[in-house]
């Protein structure tokens, strides 16, 4: 199984930008992969995906549309979320996950296994 390990978080005042990095443990060009966070007390939420190869798609939740970007290096098994114009009720835990399914990492998230440790993002007034 692979496994994932997201960083890049920090501190940062509003309208700062950061730009978080997901290492794979092994190859991930057949899987789409995603980004999601997590407030304090509540429940995990979808961020951004991009699909699987080399299409490319992605797509991002209305909360940060505009102001992020997700790509993949596919020879270094890293996805990547660019996120600009903070604000801070973007402070959380931001995770990554990878699965065959575009429609699980969008849709079903929820429902997957094995989360990294997640890298935290604070954002400042």
């Amino acid at each position: 199984q692979v496994q994932l390990v997201e960083s890049g978080g920090g501190s940062v005042q509003t309208g700062g930008s950061l730009t978080l990095s997901c290492v794979a443990s092994g190859a991930i060009d057949a899987y789409a992969a995603g980004w999601f966070r997590q407030f304090p007390g509540k429940e995990r939420e979808f961020v951004a995906s991009i699909s699987r190869y080399s299409g490319g798609s992605t797509y991002y939740a209305d909360s940060v549309k505009g102001r992020c970007t997700v790509s993949r290096f596919h020879s270094k098994n890293t996805v990547y979320l660019k996120m600009n114009n903070l604000k801070p009720e973007d402070t959380a835990v931001y995770y990554c996950h990878a699965d065959p399914q575009l429609h699980n990492i969008i849709e079903e998230f929820r429902h997957l296994r094995s989360w990294g440790l997640g890298t935290q993002v604070t954002v400042s007034s």
